[in-house]
């Protein structure tokens, strides 16, 4: 890890805090799967960003000007029987050595030492609704203090979110954030193309799902960014599709939405191909629509252009390919005012991406759409879905779903796209299917 990178991010936000000020930022709950069973435990990302601390039961505290240091953790102490069962801990001391820290304490003791930093304090930073039951605690701890207002002790009197503070913070990355996305981005793409390699019809959506997770975790991405979508014929019509229990069938396509995340950082690649390996006519003629439009948004993210370019950009070019397959009839200007292309694209076009893989940041700024600079990381997903028995839709198309996705960084001069690995031109794909290049 970075020591000098999150205290940079730490430093930033005090600076917006001010002086008589207080950030609470507690990592997420362990949830419980089953009896005795938790499920697999990530650190908030707005806890990590701060503090790159991987455990759970922890609490960071930032007090601006704190004589005794500006970042205060609460987390586990060191315990040799909890950690022979489960797993080591950095400790106090480890927090502070490790993890940069300038004090740490025991995380019993939240309850007991936390009222008396919040005295004097004009404002707390604290985001609500995420955890209802730390919410009480800290509606508890500022309680007490108000208790204590005869002895001259003045309470907090502002609660302001974290939430546009820091999360304005993240939607710009950092080179080490690039990186870490970059790096989760490689994989994927390889991940990808091993899914091209060994599909092939008789296999079910799940084989190629393990071989999805095989090479995440071969290349040190431990966790899929999200559950993979791995929908052939039907399923790939299905836009969160995550059953993946149907057999491959000649002649269907194969739709898969699957990212890897590495070191935090979330990864989003989608991919549509035959799973025997061979376009048909009409299978080509709508990936090429989907195509064109994908690259047609992908020029419009550079500095400058606003939020909605790309969309409005895939949007003109479905509409026109719907019309030329056919599926549509009509003066576009009139069929996409009408939106009559929703039948069969009914999503955006994209989302922030970063620790989260529908990453935190705004779309709109004081009512307008947010312009484009460097440092901001996109997807770029466009798709057509044509489900069986739509009505006025030509039996040719039924059960055909595409979609075509890219990881896309915003450069001083236009964007860079970290997803380039994954093939995505019909020759190509045919190629490595039929392993006439190397994954």
């Amino acid at each position: 890890m970075n020591i000098k990178e999150y205290r940079r991010r730490r430093k930033k936000l005090m600076d917006m805090m001010g002086h008589e000020s207080m950030a609470i930022i507690p990592t997420a709950p362990v949830r419980v799967r089953n009896r005795d069973v938790e499920y697999p435990f990530r650190p908030d990302s707005d806890f990590y960003y701060l503090t790159g601390y991987p455990e759970q039961e922890a609490v960071a505290v930032l007090i601006p000007d704190r004589h005794h240091g500006e970042y205060v953790l609460f987390c586990r102490e060191n315990d040799p029987v909890m950690e022979t069962w489960n797993g080591r801990r950095a400790g106090l001391e480890g927090a502070r050595e490790i993890y940069g820290a300038d004090d740490a304490f025991p995380i019993e003791d939240l309850d007991e030492i936390l009222p008396g930093m919040l005295e004097d304090r004009e404002r707390i930073f604290y985001t609500m609704a995420s955890d209802t039951v730390f919410d009480q605690r800290v509606l508890g701890w500022v309680n007490q203090v108000r208790k204590r207002v005869r002895t001259g002790v003045n309470a907090p009197e502002e609660f302001i979110s974290l939430t546009h503070f820091l999360h304005e913070m993240r939607l710009y990355k950092s080179r080490y954030e690039i990186a870490a996305i970059r790096k989760a981005a490689r994989i994927s793409a390889a991940a990808h193309k091993r899914a091209m390699q060994i599909c092939r019809p008789g296999l079910y959506e799940y084989q190629i799902e393990a071989e999805l997770r095989y090479v995440f975790m071969q290349h040190g991405a431990r966790h899929s960014a999200y559950p993979p979508i791995v929908g052939s014929g039907a399923n790939s019509c299905i836009l969160h599709y995550t059953e993946n229990r149907e057999k491959l069938k000649d002649g269907d396509m194969l739709l898969i939405d699957a990212g890897s995340e590495y070191e935090g950082y979330a990864s989003d690649i989608s991919r549509t191909f035959p799973v025997n390996g061979t376009f048909s006519k009409e299978q080509r003629e709508a990936y090429e629509v989907v195509l064109g439009a994908q690259l047609a948004a992908i020029n419009k993210v550079r500095p400058g252009n606003h939020w909605n370019e790309p969309h409005d950009a895939a949007i003109r070019a479905l509409t026109e390919g719907l019309v030329d397959l056919g599926v549509l009839k009509g003066r576009v200007r009139n069929l996409i005012k009408e939106q009559s292309y929703a039948t069969y694209y009914m999503h955006r076009t994209g989302h922030w991406l970063g620790m989260d893989v529908h990453d935190v940041g705004e779309y709109k700024v004081e009512g307008e759409w947010r312009t484009f600079a460097p440092g901001m990381v996109l997807t770029v997903e466009p798709g057509l879905y044509f489900p069986a028995r739509t009505k006025g839709l030509a039996k040719k198309w039924w059960n055909i779903g595409i979609r075509i996705e890219d990881d896309v960084l915003v450069t001083d001069n236009g964007n860079e796209v970290l997803t380039i690995d994954a093939p995505k031109q019909v020759e190509e794909i045919e190629k490595l299917m039929a392993h006439e290049i190397a994954a």
